[in-house]
């Protein structure tokens, strides 16, 4: 049984929270007036659509912009880039990286590390030789996969 000077720790714990200006917006189904202001700079590029993502959709964004003040500013500079191309890709785009994400994770972690060696390999070429590699192989190779 928790003592009085347990529950009061709790207490403060939870008023803490929510004071902490992460209980703003941590339920997914809030509209994007409802986010603050450092929850909307970091998910800026998704504005315009924000009202009309699903719950889920909504709660993984929450828990990038959550965790995005503890990111490395190379990694924050990354998730800007995944959130820009994101926003501008087609309902069809979103929904083929997402099989290809759900594909790759099915994948052996052997398997995995092979394609990650082929991808950073794919890197160091120069782009006249991927542009290239993309015409030889139109289907392996689409513009959503290589940015």
């Amino acid at each position: 049984m928790v003592g009085y000077s347990g529950r009061l720790k709790c207490l403060i714990l939870i008023l803490a929270l929510f004071f902490s200006g992460y209980s703003v917006a941590e339920d997914a189904n809030v509209s994007w007036a409802q986010l603050n202001a450092a929850q909307q700079a970091v998910l800026k590029p998704l504005a315009s659509e924000w009202d009309t993502l699903r719950p889920w959709q909504r709660e993984k964004m929450l828990d990038i912009a959550r965790d995005y003040s503890n990111m490395s500013p190379n990694k924050q500079e990354l998730v800007q880039k995944r959130l820009s191309r994101w926003s501008r890709m087609t309902p069809y785009e979103r929904e083929n990286a997402r099989k290809k994400y759900q594909e790759f994770q099915a994948l052996s972690p052997e398997k995995k590390e092979e394609l990650r060696k082929k991808w950073l390999g794919y890197q160091k070429y120069s782009e006249s030789q991927r542009l290239k590699l993309r015409s030889e192989s139109p289907d392996s190779y689409t513009d959503a996969d290589l940015e």
